[in-house]
């Protein structure tokens, strides 16, 4: 619809309110100043007649004028909605049919002037009354317009929310069927566990299993009311069937094929290694069946791949195994360097013991991948899959890259064995595991190191890896050929016997090695009498094992050669030992440093006396009795004998007490002069000097003493105040209870 209009234009319209003819068009401008207005211009190109914009018309006028050309279509370019995967085909067409009208209405009111009711009210009775002209598709979607729908649209349009202009009265009546609610919705879940469980049953055959689970009637919710009803048909398990394969396609593509959801809706990072940048920081390491056939049969293809400079290293091998992924490894280590990790997959060639004491010995860290996520090594993946539709379709021998190829080429050997021909003519197989090794390596030297690469930034493997700094850790190839080297058994640990190394029931001469010492014993390949021996982690070499019977040596030489050369190690070993065994032997005897050992060790603690009772028995007692006899004569003394037997023991007992007394008075003094002492040796001169406390057993050694001269009449005054009011305390008694328990020792 065109918004500027010529004289000759507008009389052409037959507008209401309107001349009909050129002049009486130019009459009315000149009339209402319209050529003196911004609304006014000069046609642009040749003749240069005036033009008139659509708002200087009259109302009518413009209303007629947009009537008859204004057209509700889907624009050209659509108001681009919120990104909504939830959308139905139906829901979209309902949002571009209502965003059209919007787009349509501003338009057609942008020239009226009018208020904004009084446009809405046009629009709208036009647009009921079929006025304006509307696609087909449109009027079949909406065929009536309010004007509070049309505001609503407009504001929603407004703030950005257009897909809340998306409709579908499908969606909105979804699960509300009979099958989705019946039995609060047991049934659409034994459904649905039927889909997981076997994809290919029908609807019959789940009504048939839903019958046979529910009964011949399900309940459902009809206005607020449980009902039962009889089981639907099958048409409508059908449509239910069909519901729920759309809406948990994801769920069941992941219960019943595996393969194909991680392939195709599993999630996959993108440059998830882009942190590693500098060559052998990462290796990848997968074996594939090459899809060719050889003359000697079809050959497995063991890939490597440097993930930093996506370089490639590969091997043939007729089986997996662990031989060839070393055999790999030493390709790649010579070609490239040693690398920091290799990550592989939980294969047996990959996870066996050979192959991950081969990693431990190169000093390479091993990565293995979750069972069952090949993902996690994507780069090796996708890197035998362009080997295999690459170069693999090029071989003469070719069987296909996928089942499907592959039946057709089986069937097609079906057809030419039964004419008599053989399977090389029938496929064309020309080449040998050998041949077909040089073909690959010059593949991967050729074409592939020298395709540009999109995870390099179209730079070429070749490049990338020749820009690198990034110093090459090299292995001199001796060492890496030996450590390829079979073990012997399945672990390579021996213990060597006087005998030597027994390997397969033959024995292997060690005379560098002691019996007793536990080996790793690797076997050389090329020459089956001899093995080497080292620690039992591999880090130190400690000699050759010779078998004399394999490796056409005689017996009784090798036997005397071995014992020379151990009676030699064993005297080294024994000169110093034999040395301090005689230093030994001259110096203290053993039993003396034992004994000195133990006074060291013995703890420096004087026990307290125990407290003790008389035990008695008949017989102690009669023993005691005759011995008391002749102690004790059973006559009695007479009184002048007697009188002087108590005056020695009375004189005994005095000189006892003044003992304990010189003893407890001599302590106090050492105690007061030992403080005495710490303090001239430890404090400065002038220093208050606090005493220790008291202890109350020395305050009761000191109301023993004091009661002696109480008794004597020798104690002064105000000590036997102190003794008078200590004698009342708990801690007196307390201290008197422990002096009868273990007597005077106690005040020792």
């Amino acid at each position: 619809m065109k918004d500027w209009l010529t004289a000759r234009e507008i009389a052409a319209e037959q507008l209401p309110d309107m001349p009909a003819s050129e002049s009486a068009v130019i009459r009315l401008a000149g009339r209402s100043e319209w050529d003196g207005s911004a609304l006014a211009r000069k046609r642009p190109g040749r003749g240069g007649a005036t033009e008139y914009h659509l708002s200087l018309f009259p109302v009518l006028a413009q209303v007629a004028y947009q009537q008859k050309h204004i057209v509700i279509e889907l624009p050209v370019k659509p108001a681009k909605a919120a990104p909504d995967a939830g959308l139905t085909a139906r829901a979209q067409l309902e949002r571009d049919a209502r965003l059209a009208i919007v787009a349509v209405f501003e338009r057609f009111s942008r020239t009226l002037k009018l208020g904004y009711a009084t446009r809405v009210q046009v629009f709208t009775d036009k647009y009921n009354a079929g006025s304006l002209n509307i696609e087909p598709w449109a009027r079949e979607i909406i065929p009536n317009l309010s004007k509070r729908s049309l505001a609503r649209w407009q504001s929603q349009k407004r703030d950005g929310k257009v897909n809340a202009l998306a409709h579908d009265p499908a969606q909105a009546r979804k699960g509300t069927g009979i099958l989705e609610t019946a039995n609060d919705g047991a049934v659409s879940a034994f459904m649905l566990a039927l889909l997981g469980h076997q994809p290919h049953l029908s609807g019959h055959h789940v009504r048939t299993m839903c019958r046979s689970e529910f009964g011949d009637t399900v309940k459902v919710v009809s206005k607020g009311v449980e009902t039962e009803i009889p089981m639907p048909p099958v048409r409508t398990f059908q449509h239910a069937l069909k519901g729920l394969k759309e809406k948990h396609k994801v769920e069941l593509l992941k219960l019943t094929n595996p393969d194909r959801y991680r392939s195709h809706m599993a999630p996959a990072g993108v440059g998830m290694l882009r942190h590693v940048t500098d060559p052998n920081q990462l290796w990848q390491i997968d074996a594939s069946p090459v899809d060719a056939l050889c003359i000697d049969g079809r050959h497995a293809v063991y890939a490597c791949i440097d993930i930093a400079t996506r370089r490639t290293v590969w091997l043939l091998s007729r089986t997996p195994r662990a031989s060839a992924v070393a055999l790999l490894i030493r390709k790649a280590i010579l070609e490239w360097g040693v690398p920091d990790v290799v990550k592989t997959d939980n294969g047996s060639d990959f996870v066996a013991k050979d192959t991950q004491r081969l990693f431990a010995s190169l000093g390479i860290e091993a990565e293995t991948s979750d069972a069952y996520s090949p993902e996690q090594k994507g780069h090796v993946e996708r890197v035998i899959k362009t080997f295999q539709h690459d170069m693999a379709t090029l071989l003469p021998g070719f069987v296909g890259h996928s089942v499907t190829d592959r039946k057709a080429i089986e069937s097609r050997k079906s057809f030419a064995q039964r004419l008599g021909e053989d399977d090389a003519s029938v496929f064309g197989v020309t080449l040998t595991g050998p041949q077909l090794q040089d073909h690959v390596d010059e593949w991967a030297s050729v074409v592939y190191q020298h395709r540009p690469h999109a995870g390099l930034k179209n730079a070429t493997p070749f490049a990338t890896a020749l820009a690198s700094t990034k110093p090459v850790r090299k292995v001199d190839e001796r060492a890496l050929d030996l450590l390829l080297m079979p073990v012997a058994g399945s672990d390579g640990q021996r213990i060597v016997t006087k005998l030597g190394i027994r390997i397969d029931g033959h024995h292997y001469m060690t005379p560098a090695i002691l019996p007793g010492t536990a080996v790793f014993v690797r076997q050389d390949p090329n020459d089956a009498g001899r093995a080497y021996a080292f620690a039992q982690d591999g880090a130190e070499f400690l000699g050759d094992a010779i078998c004399p019977e394999l490796s056409g040596i005689h017996p009784e030489t090798l036997v005397r050669a071995a014992k020379e050369m151990r009676n030699e190690l064993v005297e080294e070993k024994t000169r110093d030992l034999k040395a301090d065994m005689k230093r030994i032997a001259k110096g203290v005897p053993l039993i003396e440093r034992a004994l000195e050992v133990a006074r060291r060790d013995a703890p420096n603690v004087i026990p307290l006396p125990k407290r003790d009772h008389v035990h008695s028995t008949p017989q102690i007692s009669a023993a005691i009795e005759a011995l008391g006899e002749r102690l004790n004569p059973s006559q009695p003394l007479d009184p002048a004998a007697a009188a002087a037997h108590r005056r020695l023991i009375d004189e005994m007992k005095a000189e006892d007490e003044q003992q304990l007394f010189a003893d407890t008075d001599a302590l106090i003094r050492r105690r007061q002069a030992e403080i005495e002492a710490h303090r001239t040796a430890h404090l400065p001169k002038n220093a208050n000097v606090v005493a220790l406390p008291e202890t109350s057993r020395e305050r009761y050694r000191r109301a023993v003493s004091f009661r002696k001269k109480l008794d004597t009449n020798t104690l002064p005054a105000a000590d036997a105040v102190w003794l008078g009011g200590y004698e009342q305390t708990a801690e007196f008694r307390a201290q008197q209870g422990m002096h009868e328990d273990f007597g005077d020792a106690y005040l020792s």
